[in-house]
Protein backbone atom coordinates (compact mmCIF):
# COMPACT_ATOMS: atom_id res chain seq x y z
CA UNK A 1 0.00 0.00 0.00
CA UNK A 2 1.01 3.54 -0.81
CA UNK A 3 1.10 6.88 1.26
CA UNK A 4 -1.46 9.17 -0.08
CA UNK A 5 -2.08 12.14 2.64
CA UNK A 6 -2.69 9.80 5.58
CA UNK A 7 -0.72 7.06 7.03
CA UNK A 8 -2.40 4.07 4.45
CA UNK A 9 -5.02 3.92 1.52
CA UNK A 10 -8.37 2.18 2.18
CA UNK A 11 -7.97 -1.34 0.98
CA UNK A 12 -9.81 -1.89 -2.24
CA UNK A 13 -12.47 -3.78 -0.47
CA UNK A 14 -13.11 -0.66 1.27
CA UNK A 15 -13.24 1.42 -2.10
CA UNK A 16 -15.82 -1.42 -3.60
CA UNK A 17 -17.99 -2.05 -0.46
CA UNK A 18 -21.54 -1.77 -0.79
CA UNK A 19 -21.22 1.42 2.07
CA UNK A 20 -19.91 3.23 -1.72
CA UNK A 21 -23.32 2.58 -3.27
CA UNK A 22 -25.68 5.84 -2.37
CA UNK A 23 -28.90 5.88 -2.96
CA UNK A 24 -29.90 9.05 -4.30
CA UNK A 25 -33.47 10.24 -5.35
CA UNK A 26 -34.39 6.81 -6.48
CA UNK A 27 -30.89 6.25 -8.54
CA UNK A 28 -28.49 4.00 -7.23
CA UNK A 29 -24.86 5.86 -7.62
CA UNK A 30 -22.31 3.55 -7.03
CA UNK A 31 -18.56 5.65 -6.01
CA UNK A 32 -15.49 3.71 -7.04
CA UNK A 33 -11.57 4.69 -7.73
CA UNK A 34 -10.68 4.88 -11.31
CA UNK A 35 -9.19 2.31 -13.32
CA UNK A 36 -7.06 2.53 -16.68
CA UNK A 37 -10.26 1.62 -18.33
CA UNK A 38 -12.16 4.57 -17.39
CA UNK A 39 -8.92 7.08 -18.90
CA UNK A 40 -10.96 7.40 -22.28
CA UNK A 41 -14.21 8.29 -20.67
CA UNK A 42 -12.38 10.93 -17.86
CA UNK A 43 -10.48 11.96 -20.37
CA UNK A 44 -13.34 13.30 -22.04
CA UNK A 45 -15.17 14.66 -19.23
CA UNK A 46 -12.08 16.53 -18.61
CA UNK A 47 -12.60 18.02 -22.06
CA UNK A 48 -15.84 19.20 -21.81
CA UNK A 49 -14.96 20.23 -18.08
CA UNK A 50 -12.34 23.02 -20.40
CA UNK A 51 -14.64 24.22 -22.90
CA UNK A 52 -17.75 24.50 -20.24
CA UNK A 53 -15.81 26.36 -17.71
CA UNK A 54 -12.84 28.29 -19.85
CA UNK A 55 -13.75 28.03 -23.29
CA UNK A 56 -10.30 25.73 -23.85
CA UNK A 57 -9.69 23.49 -26.20
CA UNK A 58 -7.44 20.63 -24.65
CA UNK A 59 -4.93 18.51 -26.60
CA UNK A 60 -6.65 14.90 -26.51
CA UNK A 61 -3.57 13.14 -26.79
CA UNK A 62 -1.92 15.18 -24.14
CA UNK A 63 -5.09 15.01 -21.77
CA UNK A 64 -5.48 11.00 -22.35
CA UNK A 65 -1.40 11.33 -21.28
CA UNK A 66 -2.00 12.98 -17.89
CA UNK A 67 -5.13 11.50 -17.13
CA UNK A 68 -3.20 7.98 -17.72
CA UNK A 69 -0.43 9.11 -15.36
CA UNK A 70 -2.79 9.95 -12.42
CA UNK A 71 -4.37 6.47 -12.79
CA UNK A 72 -1.37 5.00 -13.12
CA UNK A 73 0.08 6.15 -10.28
CA UNK A 74 -1.41 7.24 -7.27
CA UNK A 75 1.72 9.57 -5.90
CA UNK A 76 0.49 12.19 -8.58
CA UNK A 77 -3.35 11.84 -7.41
CA UNK A 78 -6.55 9.60 -7.42
CA UNK A 79 -9.46 9.75 -9.53
CA UNK A 80 -13.02 8.97 -8.27
CA UNK A 81 -15.69 8.00 -10.33
CA UNK A 82 -19.58 7.89 -10.21
CA UNK A 83 -21.40 5.47 -12.02
CA UNK A 84 -24.85 5.10 -12.90
CA UNK A 85 -26.12 1.35 -13.86
CA UNK A 86 -22.17 0.59 -14.79
CA UNK A 87 -21.50 3.61 -16.65
CA UNK A 88 -19.37 6.39 -15.85
CA UNK A 89 -21.28 9.97 -14.95
CA UNK A 90 -19.55 11.60 -12.99
CA UNK A 91 -15.52 12.23 -11.90
CA UNK A 92 -13.36 13.98 -9.29
CA UNK A 93 -9.44 13.68 -8.83
CA UNK A 94 -7.76 14.53 -5.30
CA UNK A 95 -3.87 15.57 -5.55
CA UNK A 96 -2.27 16.27 -2.27
CA UNK A 97 -0.81 19.45 -1.02
CA UNK A 98 1.32 18.82 2.37
CA UNK A 99 0.66 22.17 5.16
CA UNK A 100 3.24 22.50 7.69
CA UNK A 101 0.92 24.75 9.29
CA UNK A 102 -1.33 21.87 10.47
CA UNK A 103 1.35 18.92 9.74
CA UNK A 104 -0.99 17.21 7.02
CA UNK A 105 -2.00 17.10 3.81
CA UNK A 106 -4.32 18.99 2.40
CA UNK A 107 -6.48 17.23 -0.27
CA UNK A 108 -7.19 19.04 -3.60
CA UNK A 109 -10.07 18.54 -5.43
CA UNK A 110 -10.19 19.17 -9.23
CA UNK A 111 -11.19 17.99 -12.26
CA UNK A 112 -15.05 17.90 -11.29
CA UNK A 113 -17.15 16.95 -14.23
CA UNK A 114 -20.61 15.17 -13.90
CA UNK A 115 -22.51 14.46 -17.17
CA UNK A 116 -24.99 17.45 -18.16
CA UNK A 117 -28.22 15.50 -18.17
CA UNK A 118 -27.24 13.85 -14.73
CA UNK A 119 -26.77 17.42 -13.29
CA UNK A 120 -28.88 18.08 -9.78
CA UNK A 121 -29.27 14.55 -9.24
CA UNK A 122 -26.83 14.15 -6.38
CA UNK A 123 -23.74 13.11 -8.34
CA UNK A 124 -21.57 15.50 -6.87
CA UNK A 125 -22.77 15.68 -3.69
CA UNK A 126 -22.27 11.27 -3.62
CA UNK A 127 -18.21 11.99 -4.54
CA UNK A 128 -17.89 14.38 -2.28
CA UNK A 129 -19.06 12.78 0.83
CA UNK A 130 -18.02 9.57 -0.32
CA UNK A 131 -14.29 11.78 -0.59
CA UNK A 132 -15.15 13.59 3.06
CA UNK A 133 -15.43 9.92 4.67
CA UNK A 134 -12.44 8.61 3.15
CA UNK A 135 -10.58 11.41 4.53
CA UNK A 136 -12.31 11.90 8.11
CA UNK A 137 -10.93 7.78 8.42
CA UNK A 138 -7.41 8.25 7.28
CA UNK A 139 -4.63 9.84 9.40
CA UNK A 140 -2.85 13.31 8.20
CA UNK A 141 -5.76 14.46 6.02
CA UNK A 142 -6.00 18.47 7.11
CA UNK A 143 -9.08 19.14 4.95
CA UNK A 144 -10.19 19.06 1.62
CA UNK A 145 -10.09 22.22 -0.79
CA UNK A 146 -10.85 23.41 -4.20
CA UNK A 147 -10.18 26.04 -6.83
CA UNK A 148 -13.56 26.62 -9.28
CA UNK A 149 -13.88 29.53 -12.23
CA UNK A 150 -14.58 32.47 -10.18
CA UNK A 151 -18.38 33.31 -12.62
CA UNK A 152 -19.20 29.61 -11.92
CA UNK A 153 -22.10 30.50 -9.67
CA UNK A 154 -23.83 26.79 -9.65
CA UNK A 155 -20.49 25.35 -9.18
CA UNK A 156 -20.11 27.92 -6.13
CA UNK A 157 -24.06 27.11 -4.57
CA UNK A 158 -23.22 23.87 -4.61
CA UNK A 159 -19.88 23.61 -2.74
CA UNK A 160 -21.69 25.77 0.13
CA UNK A 161 -24.44 23.27 0.37
CA UNK A 162 -21.77 21.30 0.91
CA UNK A 163 -20.59 22.66 3.83
CA UNK A 164 -17.22 24.16 1.83
CA UNK A 165 -16.87 27.77 2.59
CA UNK A 166 -15.28 30.81 0.34
CA UNK A 167 -11.19 30.95 1.87
CA UNK A 168 -9.55 34.15 2.16
CA UNK A 169 -6.66 32.87 -0.40
CA UNK A 170 -6.50 34.08 -4.51
CA UNK A 171 -5.35 31.44 -7.03
CA UNK A 172 -1.99 32.81 -9.27
CA UNK A 173 -0.42 31.29 -11.84
CA UNK A 174 2.43 30.98 -14.89
CA UNK A 175 1.07 28.46 -17.20
CA UNK A 176 3.70 26.96 -19.03
CA UNK A 177 1.61 24.37 -21.15
CA UNK A 178 -1.90 26.28 -21.98
CA UNK A 179 -0.24 29.13 -23.26
CA UNK A 180 -3.18 31.31 -22.09
CA UNK A 181 -2.63 35.12 -22.29
CA UNK A 182 -1.62 36.59 -18.47
CA UNK A 183 -4.40 39.04 -17.34
CA UNK A 184 -3.89 42.25 -16.14
CA UNK A 185 -5.83 44.49 -14.21
CA UNK A 186 -6.99 47.68 -15.29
Amino acid sequence: MSTLGRTQRPPHSEIDSPRCLRIVRGIAIRIREAQLSDVPVIAEFNRRLAWETERIELNPAVLQQGVTAVVSNPQKGVYYVAEEQGSVVGQLMITYEWSDWRNGNLWWIQSVFVKEECRGRGVFRALFKHLERLALAGDGVAGLRLYMHAHNQAARRTYERLGMSRSDYEVFERDFVLNRPQKTLP
